[in-house]
């Protein structure tokens, strides 16, 4: 930044430029230079004496007896023959002009023409017409300093003038809030003090301006030569010309003259008599001696005739007239003969003025001296101790360095003279330094910056308040925003004192509060000293206006974008054994993923209540609004119902704060949103606490460098519309923060009354909260746009109804699969009824409320034996490993009924709970599969009520259920080898159940009772179980495993629309599968199979009617393999748990959809292959069914062998063997069967041909047959041996298809099991 050409540096400082002036004015006469004594003296006398020549007399008598007499030591005058010049003054408008001529004439003749003059004035007549306007000749020297810069004194540097010297102001560096304090500045001299003050030592010389200033400004205001015409003005000029010309300038010409004769005269004789002397004394040469080993020759005089002073008078008389060149020459030998003479005095003064005179040579023959100067100026502070004249070397030397760019050497030449003895001669040259820093070529802004803070503080001791506050100001500039954070603090302390001295309330709280903001890297000590002075001068701003607004608070940080608002009351905590619901605290982190899954869940139940479509106005219930949830709309609280709003404060200093009456500030606006009809706003603070009611935090204490959150609360009365501003608060300090012997004082400030210092201010903060940037147009990714944040604009909604849920007896730890009763307390809080109460749940096969027949559910534990879950019948010792049927429908248990299974309805009772009520229903649980699930409520209710604004509310409840590894069951369904069952018919297959204790010892189970196996389908059912262990229950270990049997048939057409249910009981007890809870959690495990179906047969419906022919027989073929069987394994776990035993119980499930293909109580973890290719491929529109598989098709026809299993037969006899072999096909689809059978087929192995021998068939050896559906067919073979042996009769093959599908070719059928047969011989 080019901060040499900004106009806040390069500006001027007429306050130095008056002080320059003032001084030099001021200076007095001294003897050892001639440059303030009289050359000449006007004598003037005005016509109208009685006796002017008499008059002249006199006034010559008075002016040589003040020259000549020893009583007057001031004015000084430079030769005994001064220039007299005789002025005779004529007023024209009262004088006669005949007399003033005549009296002229014999003044011509007395003094000469050239020694006097007529001087004619005053010809305007003072009646004639006052508009013309004649220029005032005395302006431009009279009244200069007042005239040229009074206006500037006034305002400058803090307000803009009008003028044509705007653009050289100097900026003060303050902010815009600083400069309206400071424009009623320099009303008077600019550097008169602020206050009386005595500090002010005898070199300060602005004690002689002052009094001038006052008779200047006194005078200021008269006009002068109001009686003067334009011819007047013209004679002063001429006047003046005269006496120059003619007098002054011939008499100067003169004496220059006749000095010169007398040093010629007299020199030569003097010069070589003191040459001869030193010569004779102390040899031929003289040695140099530098100005430090010259003694202290400062008081030797010279006698006035002395040649040394000739050439100074000389010198001085040729500097004035300009005649530089010859000037310098005298200077420069009147500086050798004073040296010579150690006359250290005149030898400063005589190079002092030759520097000068080189300087201001036309043409600049010589460079500029400045060794000259700074020896003249070291002579006059070291040797002569003269700081005045020290000063006035070091201001003329400094400006022509300026003039010249040198300004370095300036700079250190101002730098060199501040001192100890003058504050305000040190100030202004400090000041003058940093400016010279500042224009140089390559500026230096920071020592501009640190010289002004010197000035300043030198400003400062002299009592130039004014001063010093502009010094720090403009220095803040530099300093601002580079990091530079003590500096700033300095700085910024020092304007708040300097502004506060000066009354300027305002600024210095401004100043006070930059240092309180920062980040402040000063000690704790130095912190609550800042702190004590801006709470000190804040309590003065505000005394001085106690009605006006309150003002915004630096301390402490608020992080509004960290602002929580919380909606609701604080939920009761738990009694005894009574859990409450979870629901939504400020104490709960925010997750995003969870946010959405409540999200989805209370669309879910919105979407089951409203058939299915979610109603436009929908708005998600959000209790805590943060900066991660949606805010994009206002937020709905009801009424009554308190309101919490969390607000992070963060104190950045290292002592702590404390704030008192901490409240949250706020704006309502009354409407009844029922009528329709607006209500009036009213302004914040008037409303009564009828409509809001605030809570007040009476003390908040922040400990140094802490982040504490403050939930402050509403409590609505009305409904409306609410918007929370802010918050309003007294911030204090504590009493004796200052760390002592290094322990914290705040430590023990965690708890109890705190001790305030007694000095506090009330504020407020306001909490403006930045909504989130816009990113999904094109203009607002080009463009930076923010979104609306309303999280504190709450609408305050009509009365809702309130529920709170109690758990009792609920487990926090289960086995997989068990089963446990707990009850649900549901509690109506609020003045309104509530109804349609739900549940909605992530994983709805968790729990359940029973059936929705009450006879299905057991209404209290009664079962003989540990007090089950279930509901047990005691069973009949001979009905032991046969099934007990029973049937029931999934109607009721909620399945099957269109809606969606996530939505649970809770049977109250009447579908009410009244306000105040409260009811318990029991709720069985069953433990997740998995280990370590997380399970997510959401309790849905209503108001009787239709509300415009709020349609429902709801109740989040998380339960965290871990869970322990108990049982892995594996189940496969193959058929069955027998073509009739017992009673006759032909369907049925064998069903294993693996069952393995996977079960650890740590969980304290000691091993695991199988009681019964049950069977749930629309299809089959178990018929018996078919383990030879005579046990009557499977008992297992931990790691342990058991295999069971079961056959299965299937059920009966009249079966069909109700699910079958068929336990086969292991122990003495049956548990009654088909009723809750062990059928509700089947059903809740069946859902999603039936959900899977339904969509397929929409998916089938919507195929082209051109493959539904293909499609048909596609989905015959696949019948053929599936089964739809699912079996409940349920268990009895015995714990040992505080050395008493429990006993636990649970069931599995285990769905058989395919035959031959093992299926598992909970699905087995794939693992994903090494590596894969990635394949880019396009979804096709429509999915098309794919072709059976060979293994289905393999599935149509099931084979049997009919035959002895031993012949006997005489080979010596007969040497061939024929066996009657019965060969039955059963036709396992519901279509018609084209059947080939192929006796030819011969066995190629030959582990086959040595294990069982070759045999052939006789007879017909291809059939070609066709079997309708489910026709069982018998064919009669005949088998030929030739000799003994053990025969496999297992070698026809069957190939199969459906009847008129020519796509599809004829398959190979499943053998049945090898089919031995031993031929004996007799």
């Amino acid at each position: 930044m080019e901060l040499n050409t900004s106009t806040v540096y390069s500006a001027t400082t007429p306050w130095f430029e008056s002080y320059r002036e003032c001084f030099l004015q001021s200076m007095p006469a001294s003897d050892h230079e001639f440059l303030n004594h009289y050359v000449a003296c006007m004598l003037v006398v005005s016509s109208s004496e009685p006796e002017p020549v008499e008059q002249f007399l006199k006034l010559s008598q008075e002016q040589h007896r003040i020259q000549h007499s020893s009583e007057y030591s001031y004015p000084k005058w430079f030769i005994p023959n001064t220039l007299k010049y005789y002025v005779l003054l004529h007023d024209v408008s009262s004088g006669e002009e005949q007399r003033a001529d005549s009296i002229y004439e014999e003044m011509k003749q007395r003094y000469g023409t050239q020694g006097c003059y007529l001087l004619k004035i005053n010809s305007r007549v003072s009646n004639r017409g006052t508009d013309e306007q004649i220029p005032d000749p005395w302006s431009q020297y009279l009244q200069k300093n007042s005239i040229q810069n009074q206006d500037c004194y006034e305002d400058y540097p803090y307000t803009v003038i009008s003028n044509k010297n705007t653009d050289h102001l100097i900026s003060d560096g303050l902010d815009n809030e600083i400069k309206d304090g400071l424009s009623n500045n320099f009303k008077t001299h600019p550097l008169q003090l602020d206050h009386p003050s005595s500090s002010l030592d005898s070199t300060d010389y602005v004690k002689a301006t002052t009094s001038l200033q006052e008779s200047k400004k006194s005078n200021s205001g008269a006009p002068h030569g109001a009686c003067l015409t334009l011819t007047d003005h013209d004679r002063i000029r001429q006047f003046i010309q005269e006496f120059t010309f003619r007098g002054l300038l011939p008499h100067i010409e003169k004496t220059i003259r006749q000095l010169n004769d007398q040093l010629i005269s007299r020199k030569g004789l003097s010069r070589s008599l003191f040459s001869a002397t030193k010569k004779w004394f102390s040899g031929s040469k003289v040695p140099e001696k530098s100005i430090n080993e010259l003694k202290n020759t400062s008081g030797l005089l010279y006698p006035p005739e002395a040649p040394e002073l000739q050439i100074r008078k000389m010198a001085d008389l040729c500097f004035l007239v300009q005649h530089y060149e010859l000037a310098y020459s005298c200077y420069h030998t009147a500086k050798k003969d004073f040296l010579n003479d150690q006359a250290m005095l005149y030898a400063a003064g005589a190079l002092e003025m030759a520097a000068v005179s080189a300087f201001l040579q036309p043409g600049a023959p010589r460079p500029y001296p400045a060794h000259y100067m700074e020896t003249a100026i070291q002579t006059y502070r070291d040797i002569c101790k003269n700081m005045v004249l020290a000063e006035r070397c070091v201001l003329l030397s400094a400006e022509i360095l300026k003039s010249q760019s040198k300004y370095s050497e300036a700079a250190a030449l101002l730098i060199r003279l501040t001192s100890e003895d003058s504050d305000l001669r040190s100030a202004l040259l400090l000041e003058q330094a940093a400016h010279c820093f500042i224009n140089m070529k390559s500026p230096m802004v920071r020592k501009f910056a640190f010289h002004m803070i010197l000035a300043g503080h030198r400003f400062s001791k002299a009592g130039q308040k004014k001063h010093a506050l502009r010094c720090y100001c403009q220095a803040m500039q530099v300093y601002k925003g580079k990091g530079w954070s003590l500096a700033e603090d300095h700085i910024n302390f020092t304007i708040g004192r300097q502004s506060f001295t000066l009354h300027q309330l305002d600024n210095a709280v401004s100043a006070f509060r930059h240092i309180l903001i920062n980040d402040s890297k000063q000690p704790p000590a130095q912190q609550g000293a800042f702190l004590r002075e801006y709470l000190y001068v804040y309590k003065n701003v505000t005394q001085l206006s106690p009605d006006g607004p309150l003002p915004q608070l630096p301390l402490p940080y608020i992080n509004s974008s960290a602002t929580r608002v919380f909606f609701g009351h604080d939920r009761r905590p738990a009694e005894g054994e009574k859990q409450a619901a979870t629901h939504v605290s400020l104490d709960q982190e925010y997750d995003s993923e969870s946010s959405q899954q409540w999200k989805e869940l209370e669309e879910q139940v919105v979407s089951v209540i409203n058939k299915g479509v979610i109603p436009s106005n929908f708005q998600p219930t959000q209790f805590c609004l943060n900066r991660y949830s949606d805010n994009s709309r206002f937020p709905l609280a009801v009424v009554e119902e308190p309101i919490t709003v969390e607000v992070s404060f963060r104190n950045p200093l290292k002592v702590p704060l404390l704030l008192t009456d901490l409240s949250l500030l706020w704006k309502f606006q009354p409407r009844d949103f029922s009528a329709k009809n607006e209500g009036a706003a009213k302004d914040p603070g008037t409303c009564d606490d009828d409509m809001i009611g605030t809570e007040a935090i009476a003390e908040f204490l922040i400990n140094s460098e802490e982040t504490k959150m403050a939930r402050l609360k509403l409590f609505p009365h009305q409904t409306g519309e609410l918007h929370i501003l802010g918050v309003v608060y007294n911030l204090g300090t504590v009493q004796g923060t200052v760390t002592l012997d290094g322990i914290d004082p705040s430590i023990g400030l965690q708890s109890g009354k705190f001790v305030s210092n007694g000095l506090s201010v009330r504020g407020r903060q306001d909490l403006e909260i930045q909504g989130p940037r816009l990113n999904n147009t094109k203009e607002e990714k080009t463009s930076i746009k923010y979104g609306p944040d309303r999280r504190l604009d709450p609408i305050i909604t009509e009365e809702m109804p309130l529920l709170e849920v109690f758990f009792i007896n609920f487990p926090t730890g289960l086995l997989c699969g068990e089963i446990r009763k707990a009850y649900v307390e549901f509690v109506n809080v609020s003045k309104c009824p509530l109804t349609a109460l739900k549940v909605v749940s992530k994983h709805p096969e968790f729990f359940t409320f029973g059936a929705n027949t009450a006879v299905l559910t057991p209404l209290s534990p009664s079962a003989s034996e540990n007090c089950s879950a279930y509901k047990t019948v005691v069973t009949d010792p001979t009905s032991v490993r046969t099934a007990l049927l029973s049937s029931a429908s999934s109607v009721d248990f909620g399945v099957g009924t269109g809606g969606q299974p996530e939505v649970i309805h809770v049977p109250l009772p009447d579908s009410i709970l009244l306000p105040g009520a409260s009811v318990q229903l029991p709720m069985w649980l069953r433990g997740p599969d998995e280990e370590g699930v997380h399970e997510i409520n959401l309790f849905y209710y209503e108001s009787i009520k239709r509300h415009s604004k709020m349609c429902h509310r709801v109740l989040r409840h998380t339960a965290v259920i871990c869970t322990s590894r108990s049982l892995h069951i594996r189940a496969t369904v193959c058929r069955s080898n027998a073509l009739e069952d017992e009673e006759g018919r032909g369907d049925n297959m064998l069903v294993f159940v693996d069952v393995e204790n996977i079960n650890t010892s740590e969980t304290g189970v000691k091993e695991f009772h199988i009681v019964q196996v049950s069977s749930n389908s629309k299809h089959w059912k178990l018929q018996k179980s078919v383990n030879v262990s005579e046990d009557k229950d499977t008992k297992l270990a931990s790691r342990e495993k058991a295999k069971l049997c079961f056959k299965a048939v299937k059920c009966k057409n009249s079966e069909l629309e109700n699910y079958t249910f068929a336990d086969i009981v292991f122990g003495n007890e049956q548990i009654i599968s088909s009723a809750s809870p062990c059928a509700d959690f089947f059903f809740q495990s069946l859902s999603s199979e039936l959900r899977r179906t339904h969509v397929q047969s929409q998916t089938h419906a919507s195929q082209r009617a051109v493959k539904q022919s293909f499609d048909e027989a596609v989905r015959l073929i696949q019948r053929c393999s599936e089964v739809d069987l699912n079996i409940v394994v349920l268990w009895k776990a015995y714990v040992v748990e505080d050395n008493k035993q429990l006993i636990l119980e649970g069931q599995h499930h285990i769905a058989l959809n395919t035959v031959g293909k093992e299926a598992f109580s909970f699905p087995q973890k794939q693992e994903l292959p090494e590596t894969a290719l990635l394949k880019f491929f396009r979804p096709e529109s429509a999915p098309v069914p794919a072709r059976p598989t060979p293994e289905q098709l393999s599935n149509l026809i099931k084979t049997s062998l009919h035959y002895p299993e031993s012949f006997n037969h005489s080979f010596h006899q007969k040497s061939l063997c024929l066996v009657p072999v019965t060969l039955l096909l059963s036709n396992c689809s519901q279509a018609v069967v084209d059947v080939m059978i192929d006796l030819r087929h011969k066995t190629t192995s030959p582990e086959a041909l040595e294990i069982h021998g070759s045999f052939t068939w006789l007879g017909q050896t291809q059939y070609k047959l066709q079997l309708k559906s489910q026709e069982v067919y018998s064919l009669q073979l005949k088998a030929c041996f030739v000799h003994t042996g053990v025969y496999n009769l297992g070698t026809p093959r069957v190939f199969a298809k459906l009847v008129d599908q020519v796509t599809l070719f004829e398959t190979s059928q499943q053998n049945s099991m090898p089919a031995l047969i031993i031929i004996n011989n007799i």
